[in-house]
């Protein structure tokens, strides 16, 4: 797998608002080493698109937790985050261990695994704690997210510029489609469903109005 040629100091020459310390300097080379360079390139721009949401709200934010939780948000994606949850979930139990690896405490590990096991229940995440809230907001906004609007399209032009999206949505939606044609399990409560009814031929998540009204009881 080709390693993208953006180092951290090629970024923040570029960005530089954006904060640096030897966590954030592993974080960016433990995933530059282990994701596809358009993978790569999306959890970096979503670490770009948070700091810069952060500081157009006036947000004083935990930079290593924000920075940690958008560089690895997608780990689950890849054999370096295995397990047998929702990609979210084997993704933030995989950064949370990386974390404690490096010092962090109880409350700030949990604040990365929340952040990344609710990068994409934005109904839930957008609530939280405003670390988690603004790494969501970054992560959907590489999507066309609601604060899309907020970056001026000189702005954005400049971040894909730095970090091209080398085929992004076609590649994502080939991530999101393998996990619902190989752990469809995983799959039925989160954004993959939307993919596999689409693209998975016999792909069959379970219905709620099945269970509530098929459910062991009289009534």
């Amino acid at each position: 797998m080709p390693i993208p040629n953006l180092s951290l100091s090629d970024l923040t020459a570029v960005f530089g608002d954006l904060p640096r310390s030897p966590v954030i300097h592993r974080a960016y080379d433990h995933v530059r080493e282990r994701l596809e360079p358009f993978l790569f390139n999306h959890v970096a721009r979503s670490w770009v698109f948070s700091v810069k949401l952060a500081a157009r709200r006036g947000q004083a934010l935990d930079a290593e937790v924000v920075a940690v939780s958008t560089l690895l948000h997608d780990l689950g994606l890849t054999p370096h985050a295995p397990g047998p949850h929702r990609f979210e979930v084997n993704g933030a139990e995989a950064a949370r261990a990386f974390v404690r690896d490096l010092g962090f405490d109880d409350r700030r590990a949990q604040l990365v695994w929340d952040s990344i096991a609710l990068h994409a229940t934005p109904s839930i995440g957008f609530l939280k704690e405003p670390e988690v809230a603004i790494c969501g907001r970054g992560i959907t906004l590489d999507f066309g997210g609601p604060d899309f609007a907020a970056f001026a399209p000189k702005e954005i032009a400049s971040i894909v510029s730095a970090l091209p999206r080398l085929d992004m949505k076609q590649r994502f939606t080939g991530c999101m489609r393998h996990e619902a044609e190989t752990r469809p399990e995983a799959t039925y409560d989160n954004l993959v469903r939307d993919f596999g009814l689409r693209y998975v031929q016999g792909y069959a998540p379970p219905s709620w109005v099945d269970q509530v009204l098929g459910g062991p009881y009289d009534e």
